[in-house]
């Protein structure tokens, strides 16, 4: 019996962690033991967000992709998503590197949720000003 080549890859973006392991047999897209279209409950923005990378450099169906996703919401979720298969697809082949890279689909997005300030409801909610 064969071994089976496995690759892997994390992302993050916002509060979502997502790890990508690659492994060398024809399969699906699982996503938390789920197919990713019921994950994402059909929504084609995300699913299509994340197999942008797959897209890119032609590997829609040659691999078995599982993928374990955590914290966040669903935009945050397919953003690590996305960042974590790219990274994969480059430690996979290092011509990919390129094209992903032109893409933008190696960038970090390393914006987060602001922290709530002291005497204010919110990072930058004020209470109303009030002159008499």
């Amino acid at each position: 019996m064969k071994k089976e080549v496995v690759f892997h890859a994390i992302g993050r973006r916002k509060c979502a962690t997502a790890k990508v392991l690659v492994l060398n047999t024809k399969g699906n897209l699982i996503i938390n033991n789920k197919i990713a279209e019921d994950y994402f409950h059909y929504n084609l923005n995300y699913l299509k967000e994340i197999q942008a990378p797959l897209k890119k450099v032609n590997y829609d169906d040659r691999y078995q992709i599982i993928i374990k996703v955590f914290g966040g919401g669903l935009t945050g979720q397919a953003n690590a998503i996305k960042l974590a298969l790219a990274r994969v697809l480059c430690s996979i082949d290092n011509e990919n590197r390129r094209p992903l890279k032109l893409e933008g689909f190696l960038k970090s997005d390393a914006r987060i949720k602001e922290r709530r300030k002291y005497g204010l409801k919110k990072a930058r909610k004020a209470s109303q000003y009030s002159k008499r």
